[in-house]
């Protein structure tokens, strides 16, 4: 039998079948051979993590896009097949700031394609990321990350906005006062705007809609400057009304309209003090100046005066942080109020000006400020929830100091807070496949189930060993995927000796303390038909009284196996071998049971021992069988009659001469008759009875019939020696024969054996029948009546059995 088994990996998305040609060969000259092609499918296992046909993807899309349209979209393929590879599609959202931005964002999961549930603005949101998460549907499921990078373009949107000049009421109107002397090229005002959008969009142009002299006033179109163009005379008016336009270079053009700038020229005889560039309280916070006036007398008469301007101050400083980025780390199971840092800014305002308050951004994520907190006074981020690494290792939190002006002015800057891993979570076993039963002929290697283990730590806390607590036949190897170990058997398996494991697998990392975790699982050996049956005696010895009852079993014979189900399922037969052994003919065993029957009954007389074998097989595949010796014993009965052998007469009958004890009398009768009876010693005794008549005659009748009976006597004993030279001729060849045979089983190293033997008459006359045989160092010789020559004596079992000496190489007479 032959097995077809994997000798490399198998990779399905490589090649899902295989069609195998089978080649059997025998070794004969010239060698034979036969060819059989099956066809071999492989099956799919959710080995690989759908792939994103891009990383990352990269989207521009237009501001003011129509909500509930599909923006943009992602696609994934997954190399399985069926649920393996059916793809679904969802949007991480892990609480940090870009993912915020989720919010109005949804996917399609079946086909990927990305919604935006309102419309985007340049103006407040440029550019943004998130994470879309590919998983299939096998078991366990596989998933991939992918980065969406999504810039958005700006749109001619946004009409340009006056900042300078404004009135009390908020709209455009300003009115500057100039002294009439200006010469021209004189700076009156510069409009001040500016436009959400940008580029081109962004691009102001300034154009004078309305003017009460265009001989007075110019206006630069790209820097809004307005200007004179020439002296005041006595003849202008002293107020000039200008409409001042201001629109951008979209494909759409936007503007905005300044209504009633005003110019106003006072008396040249009051001078005004101008104020030539913008005066900057921080750096100076007061001026002195000396006036002087002179008349146009002679001689010229003059006065001082000292002008002290005190610079009050205006909210124009923003608050300025000492450092760029904020850095901190932080353990992570903090305990609530830990100190993470302190973040510093100081506004070079002055009063309320210059007071600050610290505050997370506005677009600080809720959870994050249930995590943490800041001291509005003093700037101190302390811990207010529970800090996990698992959860996330690391927060951007964009802070605010604002002061505390009419108009609050504030900076932003971002907390940088790294977690630092602490060894807190155990390594969590999980069985990815796994096989309940393994063959018992498993190669050392076979993979019996493969587990994951998976621990939330990082670094050392998250670095696992894997190992089998039991002193089992089995062990855990690494696998070709991270975190993934395979149990496969170290040692061949022996289904007889234990059958079912308990392995109790231990992960372990490797942090300080180490935490460990434990799974148990099931696994059951499966049988293999390895085990022959086995005879419960080998060999098995009977002894069977001849005449037995051909209605009940002789004798029988048990064996056992080892395996289990059909592979121990044992049935007898005794085998018929080709060498004309007739025993087994008269024998019939059981199969199921091994119980032998004989067909007939033995015969002592006949057969006096015998052997066969017999064969027990397993129903295993491919079927074990094993033999066992059977020697037979026949156990002699009283079941034969003594046979006169002599005399006999022509008749049939047994007559012979019987010695006289006395002399005879005259009043003894002149013939007598005797019935001589004998018997054996049998249990129930069975025998033979002789007839002799003795008959009385005178001396000389008696001479006569002397001599008559003599010469009748002489003829018979002539033809009785003649008889007896041919019988001792044929003993003397057997014994010839016997001795050869004998020296050859001494050659061929037997140490039991039996030689046969016709010997001599006996002391009453009758041929009698001797066999002689060796039994372990010692000689024994049966007499007694003649015997089947196929027979075999058992040692010991008859009373005329006579020990002989080791020196005696031939059977004796007995006479």
């Amino acid at each position: 039998m032959y097995s077809l088994v994997t000798k490399s990996p198998l990779d399905r998305e490589k090649q899902s079948q295989y069609d195998l040609t089978i080649t059997a060969k025998d070794a004969g000259q010239p060698p034979l051979s036969s060819e059989k092609t099956i066809s071999v499918a492989v099956s799919d296992v959710n080995d690989n993590s759908p792939e994103f046909s891009l990383s990352p993807y990269t989207f521009y899309v237009t501001e003011a896009n129509e909500p509930g349209t599909s923006v943009f979209s992602v696609k994934a393929f997954d190399h399985d097949e069926n649920d393996n590879a059916h793809i679904s599609y969802h949007i991480l959202r892990d609480g940090s700031e870009d993912n915020k931005l989720t919010s109005f964002l949804n996917i399609n999961s079946e086909n990927g394609d990305i919604l935006a549930l309102k419309s985007f603005d340049f103006e407040t949101l440029k550019t943004f990321h998130f994470h879309i998460v590919a998983s299939d549907s096998g078991t366990p499921s596989l998933s991939s990350n992918v980065t969406v990078n999504v810039f958005i373009l700006d749109r001619n949107d946004n009409a340009p906005v006056i900042l300078y000049p404004l009135s009390s009421n908020g709209s455009a109107e300003g009115v500057e006062e100039i002294p009439r002397n200006v010469n021209a090229g004189h700076l009156v005002t510069k409009v001040r705007a500016y436009d959400a959008d940008i580029g081109y969009n962004g691009w102001l142009l300034f154009s004078l809609q309305e003017v009460t002299d265009h001989s007075l006033f110019g206006l630069d179109r790209y820097t809004g400057q307005i200007r004179t163009l020439r002296s005041f005379t006595e003849t202008d008016e002293a107020e000039h009304k200008l409409v001042i336009l201001v629109k951008d270079n979209g494909n759409v053009s936007l503007s905005y309209r300044i209504v009633g700038i005003k110019e106003r020229g006072e008396d040249r005889k009051m001078p005004f003090l101008i104020l030539q560039k913008q005066l900057d309280r921080e750096a100076k916070r007061e001026h002195k100046l000396l006036l002087s006036a002179i008349d146009g007398g002679r001689p010229a008469r003059s006065g001082t005066i000292e002008i002290l301007i005190e610079v009050l101050d205006v909210n124009d400083n923003t608050p300025v942080f000492t450092q760029d980025v904020y850095s901190a780390t932080l353990n992570e199971n903090a305990a609530p109020g830990t100190l993470i840092i302190q973040v510093n800014a100081t506004d070079l305002d002055e009063s309320t000006n210059s007071e600050i308050v610290y505050s997370f951004g506005k677009e600080v994520d809720v959870n994050v400020q249930k995590l943490f907190n800041i001291d509005s006074e003093t700037g101190e981020i302390i811990v207010m929830g529970v800090i996990d690494f698992e959860e996330k290792k690391s927060y951007d939190i964009d802070i605010q100091a604002s002061d505390k002006g009419p108009v609050p002015l504030s900076t932003d800057r971002t907390v940088v807070i790294k977690v630092i891993d602490l060894n807190d979570n155990s390594p969590e076993i999980e069985v990815t496949s796994f096989s309940k039963s393994v063959p018992e002929d498993s190669r050392t290697g076979t993979t019996v189930a493969l587990i994951s283990v998976n621990d939330l730590d990082s670094g050392l806390n998250g670095k696992v060993s894997c190992f089998i607590r039991e002193n089992v036949p089995f062990g855990i190897s690494p696998s070709l995927q991270d975190n993934m170990f395979a149990i496969v058997t170290k040692s061949p398996l022996d289904r007889e000796e234990n059958s079912f494991y308990e392995l109790s697998i231990v992960a372990k990392d490797t942090g300080e303390p180490p935490l460990s975790s434990e799974k148990t699982i099931s696994v059951v050996v499966s049988d293999v038909n390895d085990n022959r049956p086995q005879f419960s005696l080998s060999p098995y010895t009977f002894y069977v009284t001849e005449n037995n009852d051909l209605t009940a079993p002789v004798f029988s014979v048990r064996a056992s196996d080892l395996d289990e189900s059909d592979n121990a399922h044992i049935s007898y037969h005794i085998p018929r071998d080709s060498s004309g052994d007739s025993i087994g003919l008269f024998l019939n065993i059981n199969s199921e049971s091994g119980a032998i029957m004989a067909l007939k009954s033995f015969d002592f007389e006949t057969l006096k021992t015998f052997q066969f074998q017999v064969s027990a097989s397993d129903s295993g595949t491919p079927s074990l069988s094993s033999n066992v010796t059977v020697n037979v014993f026949i156990l002699d009965q009283n079941d034969n009659a003594p046979v006169i052998l002599y005399p006999v007469s022509s008749n049939g009958s047994a007559e012979g001469q019987i010695r006289t004890l006395r002399s005879f009398t005259e009043t003894d009768e002149a013939e007598h008759k005797l019935v001589i009876l004998v018997k054996d010693n049998g249990n129930v005794s069975l025998s033979a009875t002789a007839t002799v008549i003795v008959k009385l005659v005178e001396p000389k009748e008696a001479f006569a019939a002397s001599d008559v009976k003599s010469s009748a006597k002489a003829d018979e004993d002539n033809n009785v020696t003649f008889y007896l030279m041919i019988t001792l001729g044929s003993v003397s060849a057997l014994f010839l024969i016997s001795i050869i045979v004998l020296i050859a089983m001494q050659c061929s190293k037997s140490t039991d054996y039996t030689s046969k033997y016709l010997q001599e008459t006996n002391y009453d006359g009758t041929l009698c029948h001797s066999i002689q045989y060796r039994s372990g160092d010692k000689r024994y010789m049966l007499v007694g009546p003649r015997m089947s020559i196929g027979s075999t004596i058992v040692p010991g079992s008859h009373a005329n059995t006579l020990v002989l000496p080791d020196r005696r190489r031939t059977s004796e007479e007995v006479g």
